[in-house]
């Protein structure tokens, strides 16, 4: 805890980022402020050598009840509407174990091997990444997937390339340009080439960032294609994006003003006094860095852009939030900087082509010399001729010199950067006004759950809080609650500030706490992938460690009510590290489960636990919790068999697959959801992915 903080008095500002919170908490005068990640990977990467085989479980009778599937349940929850061959060849797959008897130790030829990944070395490759041979790609489902992604990303890089290109050859080759680039050389036209793409990607930047407005498009239905609006969830790979190209032609950009202010300085012309940026032949560019507007805004912007990016990194993110979070609210500063920076209008270009063509010869010059036109142009264009002039002889004969009526003007373009960024950076500060007044009211909060693992749970309730299903776990329409994982500074002291110290250790059981809170703001809830859940006839469900907390919100949702909505088979996956995080959902899952057996549909919900890494044969304990024993398997899921048996199962029918969790899974799943497969099954990939 920071110095100067207090704990009887601090104001916290706790915004959702769709699923994963964001909070912001403030201490008295001189207290500490921090920023709270919900990550959204799981530590699932321990070492493969302690992994025990489980039994399929002793007894193969017949259980027909709610507290565990039998041979007939299994069927239902395999096969559905399928024929019965089909449904045992399921029931063999996904519930290998059609009993509820504790766990027994078993030789590894007993292992449930349809969806159970081998554990000795050589099968490594295996568990992280599908067969080589089944890896033929299906047209259909990649279309699905990244087609649309694809397209957005070619139209955007067009533009780019589009914008780039046609920006050089006007400064390069543009007669109103003439002086200058005779002046500059390259470095005007990459200059200025690089900032039409800046441009573009400042503004492009921001529209991302607008998670209300994007969630008011996903939740009203404004866009009625499922495809555009998978698009959205895409929103922060396109902030990414745009981020990095910012940085590169960032780059590209000084670099070319620092070769053109060297120019400056060495082609300082008497001629073109006002065009000049230098004030005197061989000044010294330094100066016009840092005694210019653009010279001077330029360099704080270089800086404020290096802070910004370094602090992006996955290091920092993790290790410190709060450093992430602070220096990427540097953006309206660098926005600003940006404004004035184009303002400064350095770079002229001439007005008067009709008057005075470029590389044209003025006459009252040429007379007063008593000197002839063609000995004029040799004196004064050594090498090659002014654009306009071929040989000088043909064009002397025809008389067809270029002469010049006045001396040339020149006079700096608008700022068309605050053309290109006016309307995004309106739009994000009116929507960040909208969300700080909606998020001004604190929260009550109800109850603090100790979980065990480093898991808590915080139930609140907030006036006109009004969330969808897949946003965030609600158990009444007057409460919600969120689930966070201590894994850094940040989160142990909001940890603190919330629980007593005699109950910071870890603890079997969760463990309830009622006492007086620190005000606690909520922003939020914004979009989600896992809103789409619902719309599919068939959802995998697949989550990793913590990150089966969005599937909270879907679970809940089921179990108030689920004839609404087109869903009517969800295969839920949950893989854990720790057999006790399984208790953080244990009690719904047993809910949801015991609901669609007394409403006859145990073919609904599917549930599949693993436990990744153990030392010895274990289940999660409470006798309330025998049906999830029933479920729960030693491993790693085998992902070939587990898409192939789906595919078999619901033949020609697209099914929607959701992943919150290690990057690893998250990998193998969008690779098998590309896959081919013989039965015509489409499986679409939808990823929740954290601020």
């Amino acid at each position: 805890m920071r110095p100067g903080m207090q704990r009887t008095s601090p104001s916290f500002r706790f915004p959702f980022s769709r699923l994963g919170l964001v909070c912001s908490w403030t201490g008295p005068a001189g207290g500490c402020r921090g920023r709270l990640h919900f990550p959204t990977r799981d530590v699932l990467n321990g070492s493969h050598n302690n992994r025990l085989a489980r039994d399929k479980g002793a007894g193969a009778g017949r259980r027909a009840g709610p507290g565990g599937v039998g041979r007939q349940g299994s069927s239902a929850v395999g096969a559905g509407v399928e024929t019965s061959n089909q449904a045992s060849r399921l029931s063999t797959a996904f519930d290998p174990r059609p009993h509820a008897a504790p766990l027994q130790a078993a030789p590894l030829d007993l292992l449930p091997r349809p969806l159970i990944a081998p554990f000795g070395p050589e099968h490594r490759a295996e568990r992280s990444t599908p067969r080589a041979g089944g890896m033929a790609v299906s047209w259909r489902s990649w279309l699905a997937n990244e087609g649309v992604k694809h397209l957005c990303l070619l139209i955007w890089l067009s533009l780019n390339v589009l914008l780039f290109w046609k920006t050089f050859l006007l400064y390069n080759q543009g007669p109103e340009y003439y002086y200058i680039h005779q002046m500059l050389g390259l470095g005007l036209c990459l200059s200025r080439a690089s900032a039409s793409v800046l441009n573009l990607n400042c503004s492009l930047i921001l529209l991302p960032m607008c998670r209300t407005v994007l969630a008011y498009l996903r939740g009203s239905q404004k866009v009625p294609s499922r495809r555009t609006r998978r698009l959205l969830d895409k929103s922060k790979t396109l902030h990414i994006t745009c981020g990095v190209t910012i940085c590169i032609f960032s780059g590209v950009h000084v670099a070319a003003h620092l070769v053109n202010a060297l120019n400056f300085s060495v082609n300082y012309s008497e001629d073109f006094l006002e065009l000049n940026a230098a004030r005197y032949q061989n000044e010294d560019p330094r100066k016009l860095l840092f005694t210019t507007i653009p010279g001077l805004t330029g360099v704080c912007m270089v800086v404020v852009l290096f802070l910004m990016v370094t602090a992006s990194t996955y290091a920092i993110r993790v290790s410190n939030y709060d450093i992430f979070w602070y220096t990427h609210n540097l953006f309206f500063v660098f926005y600003m900087l940006l404004l004035l920076h184009v303002s400064g209008g350095l770079l002229k270009y001439q007005t008067n082509l009709d008057t005075h063509p470029p590389g044209c010869i003025s006459l009252n010059q040429t007379s007063s010399q008593n000197m002839s036109i063609p000995d004029y142009v040799s004196e004064h264009f050594h090498g090659s001729l002014p654009r306009g002039f071929s040989k000088l002889e043909d064009r002397y004969q025809k008389t067809l010199v270029k002469i010049c009526l006045e001396e040339p003007k020149f006079q700096a373009h608008f700022p068309q950067t605050w053309i290109w960024i006016s309307g995004p950076l309106c739009l994000y500060c009116a929507e960040r006004l909208y969300r700080c007044i909606r998020s001004n009211k604190p929260v009550t909060i109800i109850s603090v759950i100790n979980h065990p693992s480093d898991v808590m749970e915080l139930r609140m309730i907030k006036e006109n809080f009004k969330a969808r299903p897949g946003q965030c776990p609600t158990e009444t329409k007057a409460t919600f609650g969120v689930h966070f994982k201590v894994v850094g500074d940040w989160t142990e002291r909001f940890r603190d500030l919330l629980l007593p110290p005699s109950s910071q250790d870890s603890e079997i059981l969760p463990f309830i706490h009622s006492r007086n809170y620190p005000k606690l703001y909520i922003d939020g809830p914004f979009g989600s992938p896992f809103e789409e859940s619902l719309n599919y006839e068939v959802s995998l469900c697949v989550a990793g460690g913590i990150g089966v907390t969005p599937f909270a919100s879907i679970l809940n949702t089921l179990l108030d009510d689920w004839k609404p909505y087109k869903l009517r088979r969800l295969y839920f996956i949950w893989v854990c590290r720790d057999i006790q995080s399984f208790q953080w959902f244990a009690d719904l899952l047993c809910v949801l489960h015991n609901k669609f057996w007394q409403e006859n549909r145990p073919d609904f919900v599917n549930i599949q636990l693993y436990l990744s890494q153990t030392d010895g044969i274990q289940k999660i304990i409470g006798e309330k919790y025998h049906t999830l024993n029933s479920r729960l398997f030693i491993g790693r899921p085998r992902w070939n068999l587990l898409f192939d048996e789906i595919a078999k199962c619901n033949r020609g029918k697209t099914v929607g697959v959701f992943c919150c969790g290690p990057s690893s899974i998250s990998k193998t799943l969008h690779s098998l959801s590309n896959r081919n497969n013989s039965y015509g099954t489409k499986f679409e990939y939808n990823k929740e992915s954290f601020s």
